[in-house]
C-alpha cells in the first residue's frame, strides 16, 4: 500500500469514527459544500481545511495589530485584549461548548477564527467611519461581518479567495455578538441566494438579523458575546476606566465579577440548556443578567469619552486616506502603498472586476492600527498621526 492510499484509508476511518460520535443536530463532514470544485486530494476533513486556510491567511496574521476595544493596546499594555486574543478566545470557548454538545468542532473553529477578518483598524469606531465613507461614495453601508466574508471570498489568496465551504462562510456572515439573543435556532434551509440577499439588504441600510444555517454557527455567535463581555470589563479595570465595585450587582450576583467566573457561568448555562437540543440557549435568569451587564459595558466602557480621545482624529484620518488612495489609483501611481502593499499581489480577476472605490475600502479595512497611522503620517498629514495614548 503506497503512502497516498494509506493516508486516504486513515482519513476515511477517522472521519467515520468522528461522525459516529456527533449529535444528530451536528453538521457532518459529508454535508460540506464548496463554491468551486477542487481537483486536489485532501486528507484533512473539509472544515479542518477551512480552518487551516483561514489560519494561514494574511488577514488572520493582521488580527494581532487591530483594536478590540482600546486603541493601540500593544503600546499601552501587552496583556490587554487585541482582536487576535478575542478571536482565539472565541475559538477556544466555542470548541469547549461544541465538544460538550457533540458538534463538529472543526467547523466551529473555522467560523470562530474567520468571524472578524473584515474588521477595520480601530475596532467598531473604524467600522462606523468606513461605513460613512462607503455611503458617501455610493458603496452602501459597511459591515465587518460582510467584509469578513468578502475577505475569504474575494480578497485572500491574492484576490482569488479561499474557496471555503458554505457552512463556514455562512457562519462568518451570520455572527453578530452585539445582538442580544437568549436562544439561537439554526436555519438549515438557507442557500447562497439567502446570503446574497442579506448582504444587499444590509448594504442598503436595512437591519436584518439572520440566523446561522448550522448549530455550530449558533455556538460561535453566542460565544462571541461570552468571550468579550468579561474580558472587556477586566481590560477596563486594568487601565483604570472603571472599578470592579462599579459593576451592577443584579448581574454580578448571578454571573460573577471576573472574566473567568463570567465565562464559566455562561458556558455551563449554555451547555445545560442546549444539551440534546437543536438550538443554543441561555436560561432566563442568565440571559437577563447578561443583558444587564451588556448595558453596563456599553454605557461605561464602549461609549466612554476617555476611550474616544482620538475619535475625531481617526475619523478624519479615514477620510483623508480614502481620498488619497483613490486619487493615487486614478493617477495610476505605481509607487503608492496601495499598489506596492496591496494591488501588486492581486490576481487579474480582482483587479479587473473591482471598482477603484472598493479597492481602496478593501485596502483600508485590512490595515492594522499601526500601519494606518504610519501611512497617514507618511503620506497625508503627519501632525494628525500623533495620536494620544490613553494613560489616565
Amino acid at each position: 500500500m503506497n503512502k497516498e492510499t494509506l493516508l486516504q484509508k486513515i482519513a476515511e476511518e477517522k472521519n467515520r469514527q468522528e461522525e459516529q460520535n456527533l449529535s444528530p443536530f451536528a453538521t457532518p463532514n459529508s454535508a460540506a459544500v464548496r463554491s468551486r470544485e477542487e481537483n486536489i486530494v485532501h486528507y484533512r476533513p473539509p472544515f479542518a481545511l477551512d480552518r487551516d486556510r483561514i489560519f494561514y491567511s494574511g488577514a488572520f496574521r493582521r488580527y494581532t495589530g487591530k483594536t478590540q476595544v482600546i486603541y493601540f493596546v500593544s503600546l499601552l499594555d501587552e496583556q490587554l485584549t487585541s482582536r487576535s486574543l478575542h478571536t482565539l478566545s472565541v475559538a477556544q470557548i466555542a470548541r469547549t461548548i461544541g465538544r460538550f454538545l457533540s458538534l463538529n468542532t472543526d467547523l466551529i473553529e473555522a467560523i470562530a477564527l474567520g468571524h472578524d477578518l473584515g474588521h477595520p483598524p480601530f475596532g467598531h469606531d473604524g467600522e462606523v467611519f468606513l461605513s460613512e465613507i462607503s455611503q458617501k461614495y455610493g458603496l452602501g453601508h459597511f459591515h465587518h461581518n460582510i467584509q469578513s466574508l468578502r475577505v475569504v471570498d474575494r480578497i485572500a489568496k491574492k484576490g482569488c479567495g479561499l474557496n471555503l465551504t458554505f457552512q463556514t462562510r455562512d457562519g462568518i456572515l451570520s455572527h453578530n455578538g452585539e445582538v442580544h439573543n437568549q436562544k439561537l435556532e439554526p436555519d438549515p434551509y438557507k442557500n447562497e441566494k439567502d446570503l446574497q440577499s442579506y448582504i444587499e439588504r444590509m448594504q442598503a441600510g436595512e437591519w436584518v438579523d439572520m440566523m446561522p444555517a448550522t448549530l455550530e454557527g449558533c455556538v460561535v455567535r453566542i460565544t462571541d458575546t461570552i468571550a468579550y463581555i468579561g474580558q472587556d470589563i477586566d481590560d477596563a479595570i486594568r487601565i483604570g476606566l472603571i472599578k470592579r465595585e462599579d459593576l451592577p450587582p443584579a448581574a454580578t450576583d448571578v454571573l460573577g465579577t471576573s472574566n473567568g467566573q463570567i465565562i464559566d457561568t455562561l458556558v455551563n448555562d449554555v451547555v445545560c440548556n442546549s444539551y440534546q437540543e437543536n438550538y443554543i440557549c441561555f436560561s432566563d435568569q442568565i440571559s437577563e443578567a447578561l443583558f444587564e451587564l451588556k448595558q453596563f459595558n456599553y454605557q461605561h466602557i464602549y461609549k466612554s469619552p476617555k476611550l474616544k480621545i482620538n475619535h475625531r482624529r481617526i475619523k478624519r484620518g479615514f477620510e483623508l486616506l480614502f481620498e488619497h488612495f483613490l486619487e493615487r489609483l486614478k493617477k495610476n501611481d505605481q509607487e503608492s502603498e496601495i499598489f506596492q502593499h496591496f494591488l501588486s499581489s492581486k490576481c487579474e480577476d480582482y483587479l479587473l472586476e473591482t471598482p477603484d472605490e472598493i479597492k481602496v475600502r478593501d485596502f483600508l479595512a485590512g490595515m492594522t492600527d499601526r500601519y494606518f497611522s504610519k501611512v497617514l503620517q507618511k503620506q497625508v498629514v503627519p501632525q494628525m498621526a500623533d495620536f494620544k495614548i490613553f494613560n489616565e
